[in-house]
């Protein structure tokens, strides 16, 4: 038999297996099986959903746990021409200074080949993710890692390094798609807020961590200085491993593949028996529904598809929303240290203060999970950039006066720290969550990758800018440039206002249906659309008895 004929027998058991048959309508059974299943999952509380898939919130727990590595890791490069052992390492003598420092393009390439790197393992995940699933890909990126990180931790010059922080960044890219794909797939609707935005918390913890060990080497003047915050990356693999090998595979991919019978025992794993009103078959059913209705809409699942018909707007809204991370201001937080040091602080307590900060992001995101309990993702994002704009143009004033005033430098740091609580309750966290509802589910992986790659590619441009407005012998701007960043964060605003939809408490069939029927951004809170309703049903039939009758 040849290879057309297997795959349109294969397509002809599939159909089978929802429900369809050549020249029958589509069975009853189904679409009710199907609906049962949104409705209840749209109707599931806060605190059924936690009683029913416990499990599911526990292994999303343990997957994003990966991002608190990365956020460990990406933080410790920048902060280590801090330390006089590493500069003295992969630096050069400074004739003017009498001390050894990393060049600037030097500074800049390291940063860049890790971003580079970042950006090559995000598309190669999105393609490698759909063929062999979540579990095995940020499985084989544990492995990478842990390999990769003897090279950074024995580099013997700073090419070496390079070439280190490069490889590095491939399995931060399967880290940075993974883990948000995956979140948003194993929990219901209820959930898939909290442990989409969990993601930004452990990006916060990686810092903190990251902070702490930087803290404790400041005086330390011998290799141990950057070596033991490079050594210390080897303690997450091994037990993410572990945990990502007995992890259940997200049943959404398992129906995208046909492979039913397994989603549903995956389904099982992440959920309890406690619930009456609960059935695996309506869940699956509901998943088959939703991966057929998107397969009329958008039949493709390339990252061309992600530029085409309907999931341009949603490709459109993911990449801004993440963009809108890089822009809105964010890339004055990582500077209040600079500041705090202009106020003749001591650098170990600036770091100190650097540590405080964290803190008080880790607190924005869980404050963030209770505001989305009653308030929209849509009006989060418009509070959040409306609010950053006060505070950068706050910033931006005092920065007008004398930089010899150093109650204004602490006032200038102060200030960024409350920029710093603003984001991480609003934009920062929330962002993740927009991603995730936005995508559709066969697209989701390279939605995320496309929208990830935006803001690699915007953090590029803004680590440039924000390095020469803030460098003395550069263009010396100081806090002033907060009305540069004033600027780009009001055109974020903007763009909310306009083009970002309200994703809560919509499963992801209506959203299918919102995009289908381009339904402006600020009309999806209050448009009532039925996926079951007989118009979208035939849809699904007609389509499917097309392709079964040329079997």
């Amino acid at each position: 038999m040849s290879e057309t004929v297997e795959h349109k027998e294969d397509e002809r058991r599939r159909h089978e297996s929802l429900g369809f048959a050549p020249g029958k309508p589509l069975l009853s059974s189904l679409v009710n099986n199907a609906k049962q299943g949104a409705d209840l999952e749209k109707k599931m509380t806060l605190g059924r959903a936690l009683r029913l898939y416990p499990k599911a919130a526990l292994w999303s727990i343990v997957l994003s746990t990966a991002l608190v590595m990365e956020g460990y890791d990406t933080l410790l490069l920048a902060n280590f021409y801090a330390l006089p052992a590493f500069s003295k390492k992969y630096g050069v003598l400074d004739a003017t200074t009498g001390s050894y420092t990393v060049s600037a393009p030097w500074r800049s390439g390291l940063a860049d080949g890790a971003t580079v790197g970042e950006i090559i393992g995000l598309f190669l995940t999105g393609i490698i993710s759909e063929r062999i699933g979540y579990r095995k890909t940020i499985l084989g990126a544990l492995f990478m890692i842990t390999g990769f990180i003897f090279i950074t931790f024995f580099a013997v010059d700073i090419k070496m390094l390079l070439v280190g922080e490069i490889l590095c960044g491939l399995p931060w890219g399967v880290f940075q798609t993974i883990t948000t794909a995956y979140a948003s797939e194993v929990c219901p609707v209820g959930l898939r807020a909290y442990l989409t935005t969990y993601n930004n918390l452990c990006w916060v913890i990686g810092h903190f961590i990251a902070s702490g060990v930087l803290r404790g080497m400041v005086d330390n003047t011998t290799a141990a200085a950057y070596r033991i915050p490079f050594g210390i990356q080897w303690m997450w693999p091994p037990l993410l491993i572990v945990g990502v090998y007995f992890a259940p595979e997200s049943p959404w991919w398992l129906v995208r593949k046909g492979r039913l019978e397994e989603a549903k025992q995956s389904l099982l794993r992440l959920t309890t028996t406690n619930d009456p009103d609960f059935d695996a078959d309506k869940a699956i059913a509901m998943m088959q529904h939703t991966n057929e209705l998107e397969q009329e809409i958008s039949a493709g699942t390339s990252y061309l598809d992600c530029f085409k018909g309907v999931d341009l707007r949603r490709t459109e809204i993911c990449t801004a929303a993440w963009v809108t991370q890089s822009i809105c201001g964010s890339t004055f937080i990582g500077y209040s240290t600079t500041f705090y040091e202009q106020a003749g602080l001591p650098t170990v307590d600036a770091f100190d203060m650097s540590m405080a900060q964290y803190a008080i992001a880790g607190i924005g995101t869980l404050l963030s999970w209770w505001v989305m309990t009653f308030v929209g993702r849509r009006k989060i994002y418009l509070v959040g950039t409306a609010t950053m704009c006060v505070v950068l143009f706050i910033v931006g004033m005092l920065g007008i006066a004398p930089k010899s005033n150093t109650t204004v430098s602490w006032a200038i740091g102060s200030m960024i720290l409350v920029l710093a609580f603003v984001y991480d309750s609003t934009v920062g966290p929330v962002c993740y969550s927009l991603v995730a509802e936005m995508s559709s589910t066969r697209l989701r992986a390279k939605t995320i990758v496309l929208a990830r790659n935006f803001y690699n590619i915007a953090g590029l441009v803004t680590n440039v800018l924000i390095n020469y407005q803030l460098t003395s012998t550069a263009w010396d701007w100081g806090a002033k440039a907060a009305f540069f960043w004033l600027g780009t964060c009001f055109l974020c605003f903007v763009w909310t206002f306009f083009r970002l939809p309200e994703p809560k408490g919509r499963s992801y069939s209506e959203l299918d249906i919102l995009f289908e029927q381009r339904v402006p951004a600020r009309q999806f809170k209050h448009t009532s659309v039925d996926p079951f309703q007989e118009e979208e049903v035939s849809v699904i039939e007609s389509k499917t008895n097309r392709d079964v009758d040329v079997v």
